[in-house]
C-alpha cells in the first residue's frame, strides 16, 4: 500500500475524540483524553471573548488537540510565508502561515495555537519537507487561553499577515467556505 500523499498535521491515535463544540463551554462534557478534534464548519457557542464580537460562529478550520509540547508537523513541502504572535484574549497566540503547491495550485495553510518557540523555530523564509516539525503545542498562557490544540485552516488567498478570520459570522459563511476549503482534503477523513 503506497504511503499517504500528506503527512499528518498532527500525529494522534485513532481513538481521538470528534467534539461537539456547538454546546455552550458549561454544557461541555469534561474531556478524558487530549486527544480531540474539532470540526470544520461547525456553528459553536464556546465564543465569549471581545475578539469574537459581531456573531462570529462558524468555525473554519479543523482543531487538532494533544498535550502541550506534541510535534505540529508541515503537512507537505513548502515555505514559511509569515511567523509571529497574535496574543490578544481568544486568539491564535504562536502561529505560522505556510505557502506550497498542492494539486497543482498554490494553497496557504494557517497553524495557529502553536508554542511561541515555533514561531522562532519557523521564521520567514524557512523551506519544511513533508512531515518535519513545523512547531509545538502552546500551552493556555501563549495560545490565546486554549486547551493545547492545533488550529489548522486552509486558504485559496494569500494571508497578508500572520492572520486568517479562524472563526466568520452566519452571513459571511458562504463566502468563507469557497475561501477557505475544508482541511480534510489534506487532512484525512477525520470524522
Amino acid at each position: 500500500m503506497p504511503p499517504p500523499r500528506y503527512h499528518p498535521v498532527l500525529v494522534m491515535p485513532p481513538w481521538s475524540v470528534v467534539l461537539d463544540l456547538s454546546l455552550p463551554l458549561a454544557q461541555q462534557p469534561l474531556p478524558t483524553t487530549p486527544w480531540a478534534i474539532g470540526r470544520y464548519d461547525e456553528v459553536r457557542a464556546i465564543y465569549d471573548q471581545p475578539l469574537f464580537d459581531g456573531g462570529r460562529t462558524v468555525h473554519v478550520g479543523v482543531d487538532l488537540g494533544g498535550p502541550v509540547g506534541t510535534a505540529v508537523h508541515a503537512f507537505t513541502e513548502c515555505t514559511v510565508l509569515h511567523s509571529g504572535i497574535n496574543a490578544a484574549k481568544g486568539d491564535y497566540g504562536g502561529t505560522v502561515v505556510t505557502g506550497q503547491r498542492v494539486e497543482g495550485r498554490t494553497l496557504w495553510a494557517l497553524y495557529g495555537h502553536l508554542s511561541h518557540h515555533s514561531v522562532h523555530h519557523s521564521p520567514v523564509g524557512r523551506c519544511l519537507s513533508r512531515g518535519q516539525v513545523l512547531g509545538w503545542l502552546g500551552d493556555h498562557d501563549e495560545n490565546g487561553g486554549w486547551p493545547p490544540h492545533v488550529h489548522f485552516q486552509l486558504s485559496l488567498r494569500r494571508p497578508p499577515t500572520f492572520d486568517l478570520p479562524g472563526v466568520v459570522s452566519q452571513a459571511e459563511r458562504a463566502g468563507a467556505l469557497q475561501i477557505y476549503p475544508d482541511p480534510r482534503s489534506v487532512l484525512g477523513p477525520l470524522y
